[in-house]
């Protein structure tokens, strides 16, 4: 098997990125995997802008997998400050999902918010319909805060998000 790489993604790598991002979280390409908003969401997760304006973000960075120079997984991360960093966007070519790729990609972009943020806590939020995601989540180390926050989107759904959150401090990173 070939060795996967990570890297910062750079103003270029937008739209393959996206491409990936909306191949992994909505439509029948989702389905191909384990973990999708296909048939909970319809529509775009991001927009073009969205994710030239992310990459761009000094406060954030978008991490990138890659096998062979072909792009396979991406996560963000937020610095919030006060050694709180924000993981999202976790997404894995639906192809490859549940080989590891996913696992991979957490633990490289926690050592990287510890190194780039000085982060000593991850948090995230899954859509509380998602329990497998959640459970996924909570065998890696993270645990839910008990704190539920509204769905970010003005659609007419009952979902909320749920706040999962680690300490990175035993990370060594």
């Amino acid at each position: 098997m070939s060795t996967v790489t990570y890297r910062i993604a750079g103003p270029a790598d937008a739209p393959a990125v996206r491409a990936l991002i909306e191949s992994g979280y909505r439509g029948d390409s989702a389905r191909k995997g384990w973990s999708n908003e296909a048939d909970l969401l319809d529509g775009d997760r991001t927009t073009p802008e969205e994710v030239a304006a992310m990459i761009a973000a000094p406060e954030k960075r978008v991490l990138l997998a890659e096998r062979d120079g072909a792009l396979v997984g991406t996560v963000t991360i937020t610095d919030l400050g006060q050694g709180l960093a924000y993981m999202g966007l976790l997404c894995i070519d639906p192809d490859l999902q549940a080989g590891g790729l996913g696992r991979a990609l957490v633990n490289e972009v926690e050592k990287l918010a510890a190194r780039e943020f000085g982060a000593t806590r991850m948090e995230l939020i899954v859509v509380d319909a998602r329990t497998e995601l959640i459970a996924w989540y909570e065998r890696r180390g993270y645990v839910r805060t008990g704190e539920l926050r509204p769905f970010p989107l003005p659609l007419d759904v009952s979902f909320q998000m749920v706040v999962l959150e680690r300490p990175l401090l035993q990370l060594g990173a």
